[in-house]
């Protein structure tokens, strides 16, 4: 049915945007001012805000006076906006659908958000340091961990010095004593205590406020404690508070905020009795933009706040994180810069429940945590979040914490998509939960400091994990990884690319590029019911696919087959959980005839292509051959034997693993990619592979796109581990 002028006239007035009311700030601003003009007019009567705070309240009152239903624009000038207090909002502050409120630059400006203060009145102290009263300036009783000069986080004064040439393995000091084997279990081991050797023995008059950097153990990921105690006679440290595992001999770590430690270009203290700084500045620098933090958080969204948009604004300096959005619903975070931002527990954006909260176009670097942290959802039900970061760049995560992301999801239903993500000293993306989408992100030089590692991560120890997950068009690769080899500190070194760690179910892995990896391109850790489809793997240093299963005496199905129990039977009623695949089957029925228990697993219609006569095709162990696939498959090793692992007499590995009901219909052949050379693995048409049901991967969406959405265009990328690889020693 055609519809009538009166209709048309009556659904463009319904659906019309709401008029618009704009307000703005500026650091040239008053607060007593009316904020409605863009800069301040002819003998000051009038002009913008100096404050984000005045500009929320300004809404807030004319909301009260009843113009609740316009459309709210917050301007910011240019320039620096240093925060006395974090900036809150509510949901008196959210707008509409139709009538969002809107905090943003003004007219491509580029304001700088800040959370501390700057610090002048530097003088000489002794040879090339530096002193400044800081307790004069604001400061006194604040200890601060950050501090800035030039745009760049300076390095605390430290034992070992940092290296500047090698930023990952240099500037580490290694505990004393004979090494023990990593997955040696010893009983009665301390977290708390180690002994230092006797080259790193140093005379401290206030060892009590240093800190400690290290590795206990394994080297997936570090602490930051206190020094409680520190004897020198005995050359024995004891922590304020437990590390995550023992500290055992050979683990690495370096000490800082030591005030004689204070010796090379970069590096600070803070005297925080006497109120003073001390600080070494790197040539060249200058001085007036020395910053240090007084905030814990800039911006926090409570509950309820809705409809509330940042958009072209820069964040840097606070010790916690930039953005935190607690239970909203429909925020973003657009084209913004975030910075220099995050101690070990800070990242650069935490969304944390709601819906539909989404950070797009945004460049995120130098975080001492993660980058984008998503949460929500209802697993019981699997209602979904819909929490999503789309289309940013981000870089430099994990200063602090080495287990810091680019992006992670939790809970159900998170969006991870159209991201460029590199060095990061851990995973680029890690997901926990249900229903997460990772799609077209591109994921380079990762897992620079860490080992047993990959560019993403998951683990389902409570068997709902990470079920109805996808990992989506890809380009994953360069994933490094770090750690110790024959008494040798190397990279790479025990890196995967896809990492379904620990009973892992249900991931469909899809039209992914995964390249260069040291212990192979996807690793299946007693993974069950995953689909690994339609994926290129290109160049497994030790073999391209690893699938490690366990077996019903293996500790982690003994220790943790009572959660999986619990959690199972928590949902299994669910009609939600119902339509979820392989629901049908309770843990407790896991084990299958020969004792193992991975299965359910489907490998088919992908491409495999390795150039190292040394690496193998496939390693296995606790594998059962009949309740898991791997078939149609297109395999390149340059004419080089296929090895398999699997013995049987009177034929060569390939053969066995055929005779085992393995890659039956399988091709070994050239797949004809445009420019390998170039990492161009698209496919020329006449490619075996579409014969065996090959999908073209569309690449050309890999990754950010331009779009007035983006902070920068094009993207310039920094300089890192491509660019400086790790030094080994």
């Amino acid at each position: 049915m055609r519809n009538s002028p009166l209709l048309l006239v009556l659904l463009a007035f319904a659906f019309a945007p709401a008029s618009a009311a704009d307000l703005y700030v500026a650091p040239t601003g008053n607060d007593a001012w009316s904020g409605t003009l863009p800069e301040p007019a002819a003998g000051g009567r009038d002009g913008p805000f100096a404050s984000l705070e005045r500009a929320r309240d300004e809404i807030r009152h004319r909301r009260a006076a009843g113009a609740a239903s316009e459309r709210y624009i917050v301007h910011l000038r240019a320039g620096r906006y240093s925060l006395g207090r974090t900036v809150q909002f509510d949901a008196r502050d959210s707008g509409t659908p139709t009538a969002p409120v809107e905090w943003r630059a003004y007219r491509g400006e580029r304001p700088l958000i800040v959370g501390g203060r700057s610090i002048r009145g530097f003088t000489m102290h002794e040879g090339k340091i530096l002193r400044a009263d800081v307790a004069a300036q604001g400061f006194r009783g604040v200890t601060f961990r950050m501090l800035l000069c030039d745009g760049r986080q300076q390095p605390l004064a430290r034992y070992p010095n940092f290296d500047p040439q090698n930023p990952y393995g240099g500037g580490w000091a290694y505990v004393d004593g004979k090494p023990v084997p990593m997955y040696s279990e010893v009983p009665g081991e301390d977290k708390r205590t180690f002994r230092y050797a006797p080259a790193d023995d140093r005379a401290w008059a206030r060892p009590e406020e240093a800190e400690v950097m290290i590795f206990p153990r394994y080297n997936w990921w570090n602490n930051l404690e206190r020094i409680a105690s520190l004897d020198r006679s005995t050359r024995t440290i004891k922590l304020a508070a437990d590390c995550s595992y023992p500290i055992r001999p050979g683990d690495r770590y370096y000490v800082r905020n030591v005030r004689e430690e204070l010796d090379a270009p970069g590096e600070w203290y803070l005297d925080r009795a006497a109120g003073l700084l001390f600080f070494w500045p790197p040539d060249g620098a200058d001085l007036a933009t020395v910053l240090a933090p007084t905030l814990r958080n800039l911006v926090e969204l409570g509950a309820g706040t809705a409809h509330l948009t940042f958009r072209g604004l820069t964040f840097e300096g606070c010790e916690g994180s930039a953005l935190m959005m607690k239970d909203t619903r429909s925020c973003r975070v657009i084209a913004c810069t975030i910075r220099n931002v995050g101690d070990y527990r800070g990242n650069a954006i935490e969304i944390d429940g709601g819906t539909d909260n989404g950070v797009v176009g945004s460049d995120l670097h130098h975080l001492g945590r993660s980058a984008i942290s998503l949460a929500g959802g209802e697993q019981k039900t699997l209602t979904a979040a819909g929490n999503f970061a789309d289309n940013n760049y981000i870089h430099h995560t994990g200063v602090l914490y080495k287990q810091g992301v680019g992006v992670s999801l939790r809970g159900v239903g998170q969006r991870a998509t159209h991201n460029l993500i590199h060095d990061c000293p851990r995973f680029a993306i890690q997901f926990m939960g249900n229903l997460h989408l990772i799609e077209f992100n591109h994921v380079r030089h990762v897992n620079l400091e860490t080992a047993d590692t990959g560019a993403i991560y998951t683990g389902g120890r409570d068997w709902l994990g990470s079920r109805g997950c996808i990992i989506r068009h890809n380009f994953f690769h360069d994933m490094l990884g770090y750690g110790m080899e024959k008494g040798k500190w190397v990279s790479p070194h025990f890196a995967w690319g896809i990492y379904l760690d620990d009973n892992t179910g249900g991931v469909t892995v899809y039209g992914n590029i995964v390249a260069r990896a040291v212990r192979g391109l996807i690793h299946l850790h007693n993974g069950r019911d995953n689909t690994v489809e339609n994926n290129v793997f290109i160049d497994g240093t030790q073999q391209q696919i690893q699938l490690s299963g366990w077996t019903d005496k293996h500790r982690y199905w003994a220790t943790h087959s009572p959660t999986m129990i619990r959690a199972y039977e928590s949902v299994k009623d669910q009609p939600a959980w119902r339509k979820m695949p392989r629901m049908d089957l309770h843990p407790r029925d896991a084990v299958l005839p020969d004792k193992t228990i991975m299965a359910g697993n489907s490998f088919a219609r992908n491409i495999l292509y390795w150039r190292n006569p040394a690496a193998a095709y496939v390693a296995q162990r606790s594998f059962n051959f009949s309740r898991n696939a791997i078939d149609r498959n297109l395999i390149w090793s340059a004419g080089q034997p296929l090895r398999t692992g699997v013995k049987r007499e009177g034929l060569d590995e390939w053969a066995a693993w055929q005779a085992a009901g393995m890659d039956t219909h399988s091709v070994i052949a050239d797949p004809k990619f445009v420019a390998p050379e170039r990492d161009d693995y698209r496919l020329q048409p006449d490619s075996p592979a579409f014969a065996l049901g090959f999908q073209a991967i569309p690449v050309e969406k890999i990754g950010p796109y331009a779009s007035p959405d983006r902070a920068t265009w094009p993207i310039v990328e920094a300089e890192g581990a491509r660019e400086k690889p790790a030094v080994t020693h």
